[in-house]
């Protein structure tokens, strides 16, 4: 891959889990209040969801052409600054052990699919004459 093709793709990302993130959480700053006095949220299960099923294809897409480090690291980048950015309202200072949270579970899943990924996958090859040159 070109050198100024790599550095969009490194670029694109780390902006995909940012973008992810506004699409499936960064709207919904809403905490549901139960009967019993409870606090939940503010995030559903399904939105969770729905950001790790959206980033599987950027770093399905890295790993499965060998930028294991890229797909690791500029996903984890992109969702720390996002949680970062989403949460430093509070005025607690709690917010960066979720932070912390939030960094180190991409690292660690990331790695393990990436690796996963980059084994399982052939490496992309163009085709090329054959002996006969056919």
């Amino acid at each position: 891959m070109p050198q100024r093709s790599l550095k969009l793709a490194r670029c694109l990302l780390v902006l995909v889990p940012v973008a992810a993130w506004a699409a499936w959480l960064g709207w919904d700053q809403h905490r549901d209040v139960h009967p019993d006095g409870s606090v939940t949220g503010p995030y559903e299960a399904w939105q969770v969801i729905g950001l790790v099923v959206t980033l599987l294809a950027p770093v399905y897409w890295a790993a499965s052409r060998r930028h294991v480090a890229d797909a690791v690291l500029a996903t984890t980048a992109g969702l720390t600054a996002a949680a970062f950015y989403d949460w430093s309202d509070d005025a607690s200072g709690l917010f960066l052990v979720g932070v912390g949270m939030v960094m180190t579970a991409s690292l660690m899943a990331t790695f393990a699919l990436s690796v996963l990924i980059a084994s399982v996958t052939r490496p992309g090859r163009r085709s090329e004459p054959g002996p006969t040159g056919a």
